[in-house]
């Protein structure tokens, strides 16, 4: 069922490890352990050895036929109730019944007790050991012939969760058959993790939301076969990383990359295959085989354009005759699969439908091919957004607004300049909304529009952008005539808190301190002058503040920690694949700290309950400071910039505010959530007396 891949596998340490070993290896494990024992067969040897299981070439007696029989090992499944559940979703598997699926003979024990099951033993190698870089279309023939399996597997409520080149075997008719359903989802049995809480799957071809450890669904299958399809057609994965925490950080972060320009034809196909949200990609397997029969149109015409060379007479006549000798080619070509039988996953054949020829009657080609062509999803996501940009529908309604319809548009072709200067349209519209929210002094509805426009442009690629750099320009010049009609008025609170929306917004420090020293010089203040920021009333007085002059250390948290015996909070999402393999706590944190440093990974939670605890040692009232108390938030630990937690809410409260740029962030202000800790924000605390 495997061999030594023709390619270089991406990284090291990934689960392909197994599917590449050599005989030899094989050999070594055959003399270091001996083989199991297994009622009506006998083995021969091992053929691939992975984390959670070894698979044996053997022999079924009964019936004189070579199988591979996979054994899980006792690491993967601890305890019965574990193995029986396995038994029973495999008898699920087995229960499928399709011409591109690898059929299971039988699931059993072995006599040490160890789960086991027997299908069919294919020589013809697997996918990764074929170099198909130049054969687009078998390349589009044999995705096709995995949609066929894994739309059937779907709609059975099975989810195969781990579709990767060496899954993928072929047939003595050099069919290509998805195997190895072993680590399989039945839908409603919630996300599968291994005794070691690892998420199961290879992190070389893992969604996103797979390798968070998340529930998932068939568009998880559909990202790999995105990756899948991405290798065959280049030769290479479109993320390549030394290890297996870092590959998922990819997939989890990085934009998708470009296809060289032979292959451009495929970008938008890629760009929707491999979102990171599972909402913008394709939704079922339906969908992404017909972008395939549009990926072959668009696949022909485009092979015809290279042959015709660039520049005088010949282009300016050859340009309109390519397109018709695409559609005499696509014609030529769709006869001659219709002509043949031979192949049940032809490039151009549906499965189930059937093939239309001259002889049979059916429809010329010719005449389909030139046919009008629907309207494109990218100029038709592109018209809703500028319109609803018109009606001044930007984020809202949910179901019809320019926000959303402008990220369909992006990820149908992110390379479109249209869609780009539709980016910078809506982001102009932002700005504009922004500025007409500090002039009303609506600090809220400011910061609203504020995280759109900036996930907006995270989510383009457009966060340096000049639109971003003019929005908070325009920001700035609001907050600034804001300000000093605040000193007409001698409106000092209201100066303080479009100050304190400034760094919020991102502008540069220079331009934040200046705004706040206009705003403390309004009612007699000095500029520069410490005065009571974040007063509260109280008997006709008034209760001051003081701002600690340096954060919360570790080892001033560690006796708080110690005394209250309270549990670190995470630092990574929960139930994570990136978590398990590299977990992170305030004692922990991910980079050497000195005792006297910083305290980071803790939570918004954690600073409010040891403010708490550090008020009853002491016999004062701490607490964490307010945006407007935040007079210098950032800080430093082992050169590394920090953010400071405030008290202030988010947009929720499960949110709250960390005001500082860090090391990760170059904002002023960020809302995260409060249950958890980032390696880069620690905590201040304020004394009222």
């Amino acid at each position: 069922m495997c061999g030594q891949s023709r390619r270089a596998r991406a990284y090291a340490g990934h689960s392909r490890q197994g599917a590449a070993m050599s005989r030899s290896t094989s050999n070594q494990h055959e003399n270091e352990a001996p083989l199991p024992e297994i009622a009506g067969y006998r083995l021969r040897r091992v053929i691939n050895h992975g984390g959670m299981s070894t698979v044996y070439l053997g022999e079924q007696i009964g019936l004189a036929r070579e199988v591979a029989i996979k054994v899980m090992l006792p690491t993967a499944l601890s305890d019965e109730v574990s193995r029986r559940r396995f038994e029973n979703e495999v008898r699920t598997i087995a229960r499928l019944e399709h011409p591109h699926v690898v059929v299971i003979h039988e699931v059993g024990r072995t006599r040490e007790g160890l789960p086991y099951y027997a299908m069919p033993y294919l020589s013809r190698g697997h996918l990764g050991q074929r170099d198909l870089s130049k054969d687009e279309p078998r390349v589009v023939s044999i995705m096709e012939t995995l949609l066929s399996a894994l739309d059937y597997a779907h709609s059975r409520g099975v989810v195969h969760r781990d579709v990767k080149a060496e899954n993928v075997l072929f047939d003595d008719s050099e069919r290509p058959l998805l195997a190895d359903f072993g680590i399989a989802l039945r839908r409603g049995f919630g996300p599968r993790v291994t005794a070691a809480g690892l998420a199961v799957g290879s992190t070389a071809y893992m969604a996103p939301e797979q390798a968070r450890g998340e529930d998932v669904d068939g568009r998880a299958d559909l990202y790999s076969l995105g990756v899948l399809g991405w290798e065959m057609l280049t030769g290479r994965l479109p993320f390549e990383a030394p290890d297996a925490l870092s590959m998922a950080v990819m997939h989890a972060q990085d934009p998708i990359p470009k296809l060289p320009q032979h292959l451009r034809h495929w970008q938008r196909f890629m760009n929707r295959a491999l979102s990171k949200q599972p909402g913008h990609r394709f939704q079922d397997a339906a969908e992404m085989r017909q972008w395939l029969a549009d990926i072959h149109r668009s696949g022909v015409v485009h092979a015809i354009k290279r042959l015709i060379p660039r520049g005088g007479k010949l282009r300016q006549w050859a340009m309109p005759l390519w397109a018709g000798l695409a559609v005499v080619a696509v014609a030529v070509v769709t006869v001659g699969f219709g002509l043949s039988s031979a192949k049940d996953d032809g490039f151009f054949r549906v499965e189930g439908a059937p093939v239309a020829t001259p002889a049979a009657g059916g429809d010329d080609p010719t005449t389909a091919m030139m046919a009008p062509l629907p309207e494109a999803p990218l100029q038709r996501s592109l018209e809703e957004a500028r319109r609803y940009l018109r009606q001044g529908k930007l984020t809202a309604p949910a179901d019809g607004n320019a926000y959303n319809s402008l990220l369909t548009a992006w990820h149908a072709d992110s390379t479109s300049p249209e869609v780009h200067t539709a980016v910078a349209e809506l982001t102009q519209a932002f700005a504009e909304q922004i500025a007409l929210a500090v002039r009303e002094r609506n600090d809220q509805r400011a910061r609203e529009h504020l995280v759109n426009a900036t996930a907006l442009a995270q989510q383009t690629g457009n966060a340096d952008s000049s639109a971003m750099r003019a929005l908070r320009e325009r920001a700035g010049t609001a907050l600034q005539a804001r300000i000093e009609l605040d000193a007409k008025r001698n409106d000092r609170a209201d100066a303080e808190r479009a100050a304190a929306l400034a760094a919020e917004l991102g502008l540069p420090k220079a331009n934040t301190a200046k705004l706040l020293a206009q705003a403390r010089a309004i009612g007699g203040g000095l500029p520069g002058q410490p005065v009571a920021v974040g007063s509260l009333s109280q008997d006709n007085g008034r209760i001051t503040v003081a701002l600690s002059p340096r954060p919360v250390s570790r080892a001033e948290y560690a006796r708080f920690a110690s005394a209250s015996n309270r549990e670190p909070a995470l630092c990574r999402e929960r139930a994570s694949l990136l978590r398990v393999l590299a977990p992170r706590n305030w004692q922990s944190p991910g980079f050497k700290q000195s005792d006297g440093e910083p305290v980071v990974c803790v939570s918004q939670a954690d600073a409010e309950a040891y403010a708490q605890w550090y008020s009853q040692q002491t016999g004062r009232r701490y607490r964490l400071p307010t945006a407007a108390e935040a007079e210098a938030q950032s800080a430093e630990a082992g050169g590394r910039a920090l953010s400071m937690w405030l008290r202030d809410c988010g947009r929720n409260c499960l949110q709250r505010q960390a005001a500082g740029a860090s090391w990760r962030s170059a904002q002023g202000q960020r809302p995260l959530t409060a249950a958890r800790g980032y390696d880069d924000v620690g905590f201040r605390l304020v004394r009222e007396r």
